[in-house]
């Protein structure tokens, strides 16, 4: 079965956003159903999202300049099918928009994704691999 995976490979995604708070009403909703927790703000307006420890930040670019990421998509790892759905339904439930309904992936054999924007404009999705090749 093929898998994707950022361990050892990344120490954290950071993405920018003029106010953390407004993606992050809805990163609780949609990490959360994948078992990824919010951990909590850390200084003003930064937000830290993890399992264990933080690995996707949420805050104010340093430079105050916010881009929304146009040809850059952030993944998250799903179990299976039902959290990649899970995910999607959560985030539209808050305010976020679809980019590509739950489902089979073309892009490898047996992937599944689900495709969304945050409200802040950056695309992220759920990938999982279903085994079926």
């Amino acid at each position: 079965m093929a898998v994707i995976s950022g361990d050892d490979i990344f120490s954290h995604v950071f993405i920018g956003a003029a106010d953390a708070d407004l993606p992050a009403k809805s990163y609780d909703a949609t990490l959360g159903a994948l078992g990824i927790q919010n951990l909590g703000p850390f200084g003003p307006s930064w937000i830290l999202y993890g399992k264990n420890k933080p690995a996707f930040i949420i805050a104010r670019p340093g430079n105050g300049e916010v881009p929304w990421s146009n040809g850059v998509t952030i993944g998250f790892a799903a179990d299976g099918p039902a959290d990649g759905d899970a995910f999607h339904a959560a985030s539209l439930a808050v305010g976020g928009a679809d980019e590509g309904a739950p489902g089979p992936s073309n892009h490898l054999p047996g992937a599944y994704a689900a495709y969304l924007r945050d409200p802040a404009g950056n695309k992220i999705c759920s990938y999982t691999f279903t085994g079926d090749d």
